[in-house]
């Protein structure tokens, strides 16, 4: 099996990849990295699997010989995996964990075959293939929905008839918004009442700046139906609780006392049906799940509609920049 992984010889050849291949796959070792060679053979045969010209790229960054690139994104563990999308960090994974790199992959594998049959760009309103965001991104803070661990969410009262869970975190522009008809909806929407809840735990510690919910109910006048009570609502009332071991269930929502509670009106939508919702940030940081309760909607229908999910903020634990550590090794080894 002749390898696929290109070894980084300097910061130029790192940079001009970013901007040549749509994905990188980045594996951050040590030649002194016990559990960097532990790990070695499953990137090399991801690497092998997966590796396609000008569109996805394995790359191993020897991070003492290329110390300017480890320091550039903030590579403080060994070993340290990242993934970028358009030149752009989407994952990261630390430490020698076989079934977080699957997990990665899977994810991984969703994208790149949504850039192969044409639907990654295409879709996503002329961005050159970038995620569309319904809303512009506060200063200082980055899109970190693909920390999201998609394997484990959890919708309850969802209709059947519309999208599942992972419809929400879509890259895509919604369906809604571009015009474009699909036999499959890119929208989820309340099944027997209002009431949605949503799980979402992450790959990491997360630090939460800012929600962002884009709801694109059609008009009443547009809808096929005539009873208005059948045309779906965006969130009004929503309630939000981190850190929960798994989703709770409605009667539990309705009782504890939430992280946070937001009451969204008609003037908190923008024209692409977001709503960027900011956070009280001291009570979001180091974060690994949110529970997304949709309480009610905004009129008297019976059905709530949300078509895209963002997160805002930023990814990972802070550490103190300095000697690289090895994960995996019990310490005096």
């Amino acid at each position: 099996m002749s390898s696929k992984t290109v070894n980084i010889d300097s910061p130029g050849q790192f940079s001009e990849l970013l901007k040549s291949s749509k994905i990188v796959v980045a594996d951050f070792y040590a030649d002194w990295c016990g559990p960097c060679k532990q790990v070695a053979p499953v990137f090399e045969q991801l690497s092998y699997t997966l590796s396609r010209p000008n569109l996805v790229t394995f790359v191993k960054v020897n991070t003492d010989k290329q110390k300017d690139i480890a320091q550039a994104y903030r590579v403080t563990a060994l070993p340290t995996f990242i993934v970028f999308a358009n030149g752009k960090v989407i994952e990261r994974v630390q430490g020698a964990d076989p079934l977080k790199l699957q997990q990665v992959v899977r994810k991984l594998n969703d994208r790149v075959d949504s850039i192969g049959s044409g639907g990654g760009e295409g879709s996503s309103s002329g961005s050159g293939g970038e995620r569309w965001l319904g809303a512009e991104l506060p200063r200082g803070y980055q899109d970190i929905t693909g920390e999201i661990e998609l394997p484990r969410c959890e919708l309850l009262n969802v209709d059947g008839d519309t999208g599942s869970v992972r419809v929400l975190f879509s890259e895509k522009k919604p369906s809604a918004l571009s015009g474009s008809k699909s036999p499959n909806k890119d929208w989820v929407e309340s099944d027997t009442d209002e009431q949605m809840l949503l799980f979402m735990p992450f790959q990491s510690m997360l630090k939460l700046h800012t929600l962002q919910l884009t709801s694109l109910p059609p008009r009443s006048e547009n809808s096929d139906d005539d009873d208005e009570d059948e045309v779906p609502m965006r969130p009004r009332t929503i309630k939000l609780f981190t850190n929960k071991p798994h989703n709770l269930g409605f009667e539990e929502a309705e009782d504890l006392s939430p992280t946070q509670e937001i009451t969204l009106t008609e003037k908190d939508w923008n024209a692409d049906g977001t709503a960027n919702i900011p956070l009280r940030f001291v009570k979001f940081q180091n974060i690994t799940s949110l529970v997304v309760f949709i309480k009610d909607g905004d009129g008297e229908g019976e059905k709530t509609r949300l078509d895209r999910v963002r997160l805002i903020g930023e990814a990972g634990e802070k550490r103190e920049m300095g000697k690289l550590e090895k994960i995996g090794d019990e310490p005096g080894e």
